[in-house]
């Protein structure tokens, strides 16, 4: 138990939340409410910001009965906590300034140089050596720098309670961006620890980043989070779910005729939490939640909600996993 500490559920508002978010935010709910956290809601909105789609993605996840503690919190409002953050780190000589574009980074990395560290899919140091003349030439040209984290370890291991331990690449992640503002690694790792979260429950997907932020971490002084990465929602095609799947949003769901109460026992089968078309509470839900006996493999969302042209692309016989089972061949 940990009662002075919470777990979170932080979506970026840019757009409605498919059922890979909301499955996502389920189980972040379980974990924290299981173990007598505290359930905090973020909204992450430094990138793309979707007019109403916040207050959509609140409605959505009151309407699964999702409860939430204490205030919400928004990115936006924590700009100074992030430029101090950076200001601090830059100080204590742990920055470069990084003047490559998305598209210098992503050749780059792509090139076939199997001894360098593109190879491993890190973003490669082609400013982390430049001499003082040489960034005096590039701010001249008028390209403006980002702030990157000039790396101590080349790899670091953590503990997920679901993948077991897990070593990755720490990569010189970007601080602050290009446009001046925060980037997604210096944010989520400073309001984590201003929120005394010690418990982050998200997509497999951020699996791979979880080393460069724990090293940002440590370097802050900041305490490391309880890490659980859950597998993600795909579509039939392996591919991650997204809203031109089809009906995957709760909108479009209720205008198929099912209830939110319908889409948290699609969601709960698909952690073996409930049997198809049993009707489910979230508290309910928390009263059979063992971790030890989630589901590892992604969730396939079948054919029932997807669209006509994934069906399509699928095959004559779509795909054999239907709504609400999981794909155990990945």
């Amino acid at each position: 138990m940990s009662p002075d500490g919470a777990g979170r559920f932080a979506p970026s508002p840019s757009g409605a939340l498919h059922l890979g978010n909301l499955r996502t935010a389920l189980l972040a709910w379980l974990f924290a409410r299981s173990t007598g956290r505290r359930f905090l809601l973020r909204i992450e909105d430094l990138d793309r910001v979707a007019p109403g789609a916040e207050r959509t993605q609140l409605l959505d996840l009151n309407a699964l009965g999702l409860d939430h503690d204490g205030p919400l919190s928004r990115q936006s409002e924590h700009q100074d906590r992030y430029a101090a953050a950076t200001a601090a780190l830059v100080a204590a000589g742990l920055t470069y300034e990084c003047f490559c574009t998305r598209r210098e980074i992503q050749q780059a990395v792509s090139a076939p140089h199997p001894m360098d560290s593109a190879a491993a899919g890190r973003y490669p140091g082609t400013c982390r050596h430049l001499t003082s003349d040489q960034v005096s030439r590039r701010r001249a040209a008028g390209r403006p720098p980002a702030v990157r984290l000039r790396a101590h370890v080349e790899r670091l291991t953590v503990l997920d309670e679901l993948t077991g331990p897990y070593s990755g690449v720490v990569e010189d992640i970007v601080l602050r961006r290009n446009d001046g503002l925060a980037a997604y690694n210096l944010a989520v790792v400073l309001d984590d620890a201003a929120q005394a979260i010690d418990q982050v429950v998200r997509g497999d997907d951020l699996l791979p980043a979880t080393p460069a932020q724990a090293h940002l971490a440590t370097l802050l002084d900041l305490p490391v989070p309880h890490y659980v990465h859950v597998p993600m929602a795909l579509n039939m095609l392996g591919q991650r779910l997204a809203k031109r799947d089809g009906a995957v949003t709760m909108a479009d769901l209720a205008a198929r005729g099912r209830t939110p109460g319908d889409v948290l026992g699609v969601i709960a089968t698909s952690l073996d939490l409930a049997e198809p078309g049993e009707r489910v509470t979230p508290a309910g839900l928390l009263v059979r939640f063992d971790p030890a006996k989630l589901p590892r493999q992604p969730w396939i969302v079948g054919p029932e909600l997807a669209a006509a042209e994934l069906l399509e692309a699928a095959g004559p016989e779509g795909h054999p996993n239907r709504l609400g089972q999981r794909d155990h061949s990945v």
